[in-house]
């Protein structure tokens, strides 16, 4: 058969792409391309050497796991070779692969799998002799790793010593070697102060930690270890005839296995794994991409065999890419509610952590200095849950040779004021304040939202069009619209407008701190307000506060203090808030806390999914207790409230010793 000529070009092309791609990302530790990028070379080479079986040829890169070991250390030859897994990407494959497994064993009865997240990090083997762990190698590549024994030993969730009864001669126990979310966060961050190269993501961060030629500093390194299989075993009395069972005697020997490491039977319950753990995939304190399943019965596992890079008897299912790859189309620049200039990068839609994403936060000119994005630029962004999206890295070799350095305008892009960055800040600012039409937009919104003055119906497009339409200009000509002014809008019938206008007389009646953090005062958060609210009780006597007086407020230190101050100094806040009194925004007197209260001064994080309140409630009853609700935890938080599916927050408190509570008990506090 001969094969087309565009066939064989194409072949070559992929050949040196994986290859390369390969070197940078186990040799350099400096992956220049997605996973998702790097599967989908990887696939269409698959794909070409089975319509073309002449291609396949022993210098392919579908015939090797991984990349080569590293000169710098001892080479290690596995007497197992550390395979690599075959994936799947969608319900349909799994399928298929469920029934291949059924096909190869012939047989219809459901398989019973053992399922555990598949964790982003390094692999690893660790070879115990007589119970004393004698050597530690990376995979390599799968045949040939890299002796890395002396790093492993600094990581302090891998045994040095197996504990326990019956432990055979020789084991060797396979596992993934990597960095919790919290950790690699600390690291960058560190790498960035001291001016050093920060991490792309916390794979990158464990396999350049763990490739230390000076042990000290892998020893100062957040690594973790997590087991999920067997390589090598002599002198066992009684080995389990299920992977499920052979994991749990390695836990009892000392070894970690994931928490999340599950038992399922038929292909319905594994569906229901992989979407249990795609919901709890955010919350997890360390990154995954997939889940992997294993035939559970280990002789089942031996029959299945191996094909040339993996076992038949395993499969990844991977979850939607959180890195993908993408170019910059333009940076515009974005001015907030407070006035900040916000450099975003428009770019050419990509699908990644579950939806299209367009667009991309490039924080500020630090930033983008760092960094060094430009227009043109092929980039690398990451989309986690929630998180706005952001560029991680930048693929130098694809930057056009026309690209310029960006730089934020010293003018606002909105109503052309001086924009300038105050001493001490990282980002530039429009002057104008409440003159400026984006920031007018945006203090309104802020004044509008739910945790301010909760004007149910007023979105933000309505918010927009009022202000084009010249109908308002400040939060106080809200309570002066009519049903026949918002019936004129677009999209708003007479009903709507009537129960806006219903909804806006309604928000008038409201709390002091509420009131307070709708004003937007820059870093006056809901914490700060309610502060402000109960030590004052009443306007006039913050409104003449001086910085002094402020500063001896707990959640106030001197840059607050001084917000507050210019805040209230300017005649157009005073006017507006003047003008909101005289339209009948109200409020009740509020007591200070009793000190005899419990909870008085005390530091709470709430975390997981509460059943019979909503966070703001639980959040809303708590300060009214005295506590202070944090958004995270430290040692000096006093209690974590955990509800269910609770995630890294929990895992942190149960590290730092901090007391661990139900809803239960919250609600106790409550009543």
């Amino acid at each position: 058969m001969t094969i087309p000529a565009n066939i064989l070009q194409r072949k070559d092309e992929l050949h040196n792409l994986i290859n390369k791609y390969n070197y940078l990302y186990y040799a350099t530790d400096n992956p220049e391309v997605t996973d998702s990028e790097y599967d989908r070379l990887f696939g269409e080479l698959s794909q070409l050497e089975e319509d073309y079986p002449e291609l396949l040829s022993l210098d392919s890169p579908t015939q090797r796991v991984g990349g080569q070991a590293l000169d710098k250390f001892d080479q290690v030859t596995h007497v197992m070779p550390m395979l690599s897994l075959d994936n799947v990407f969608d319900e349909v494959e799994f399928i298929a692969f469920d029934k291949r497994v059924k096909d190869w064993l012939n047989t219809d009865s459901s398989q019973t799998y053992i399922a555990e997240p598949k964790l982003d990090g390094l692999a690893i083997s660790l070879r115990y002799e007589k119970g004393v762990l004698i050597q530690a190698a990376t995979r390599g590549d799968g045949s040939v790793g890299e002796d890395v024994t002396v790093n492993v030993r600094t990581i302090s969730t891998v045994p040095l010593k197996l504990t326990g009864e019956d432990i055979p001669d020789v084991l060797e126990v396979r596992g993934e070697i990597f960095m919790p979310k919290a950790g690699f966060e600390a690291l960058n961050q560190k790498q960035i102060t001291e001016g050093k190269k920060p991490f792309v993501n916390p794979r990158n961060a464990a396999a350049g930690s763990l490739r230390q030629l000076d042990s000290k500093i892998t020893a100062n390194r957040p690594l973790e270890m997590y087991c999920y299989g067997l390589g090598e075993i002599q002198g066992i009395s009684n080995m389990p005839e299920t992977h499920f069972a052979a994991m749990h005697m390695i836990e009892k020997w000392g070894c970690r296995i994931s928490p999340e490491l599950e038992l399922v039977t038929g292909v319905e319950a594994c569906l229901a794994y992989i979407e249990q753990v795609g919901e709890k995939r955010d919350g997890l304190a360390y990154d995954i991409d997939g889940v992997v399943f294993k035939v559970d019965n280990l002789l089942l596992q031996q029959r299945l065999g191996f094909v040339s890079r993996a076992p038949r008897w395993a499969i990844a299912h991977k979850f939607p890419a959180q890195q993908e790859m993408t170019i910059v189309e333009d940076i515009e620049i974005q001015v907030g509610r407070t006035g900040a200039l916000t450099p975003v990068a428009r770019l050419k839609p990509v699908f990644v952590g579950g939806v299209t994403v367009s667009n991309a936060t490039l924080h500020n000119q630090d930033e983008i200095n760092r960094k060094d994005v430009r227009v043109g630029d092929t980039v690398i962004i990451r989309r986690a849950g929630d998180v706005i999206p952001e560029v991680v890295q930048i693929v130098l070799s694809k930057r056009p040779d026309n690209t310029q350095p960006f730089i934020i305008p010293s003018l606002c892009p909105i109503c052309d004021s001086v924009a300038e960055r105050i001493e001490g800040e990282a980002v530039m600012r429009c002057t104008a304040g409440l003159y400026c039409p984006a920031q007018r937009k945006e203090a309104i919104k802020h004044f509008a939202s739910r945790k301010a003055m909760d004007i149910d119906g007023l979105g933000d497009k309505i918010v927009e069009q009022l202000v084009d339409e010249d109908l308002i200009d400040d939060p106080a000509d809200l309570f002066r619209l009519t049903i026949e002014q918002l019936a004129a809008l677009e999209r708003m019938g007479n009903k709507s407008a009537e129960n806006l206008v219903n909804a806006i007389q309604t928000a008038k009646q409201t709390k002091f701190a509420r009131f307070l953090y709708s004003l937007g005062i820059r870093e006056v958060g809901e914490a700060t307000a309610r502060s402000l609210a109960l030590h004052f009780q009443n306007l006039d006597a913050l409104m003449k506060a001086d910085e002094t007086a402020l500063v001896e407020i707990e959640d106030v230190g001197p840059v607050v203090a001084h917000n507050i101050v210019t805040f209230f100094e300017q005649s157009h806040n005073q006017e507006v808030i003047d003008r909101l009194l005289a339209a009948g925004v109200i409020w009740p007197i509020e007591q200070q806390t009793s000190i005899d209260s419990a909870l008085n001064g005390k530091t709470i994080v709430l975390t997981g999914t509460l059943e019979e309140l909503s966070r703001s409630e639980a959040k809303e009853k708590l300060l009214a207790l005295g506590a202070k609700v944090a958004g995270s935890v430290s040692k000096n938080t006093d209690y974590v409230v955990a509800g269910r599916d609770a995630g890294s927050k929990l895992t942190k408190a149960e590290k730092l010793g901090v007391t661990v509570v139900d809803e239960a008990t919250l609600i106790e506090w409550i009543h």
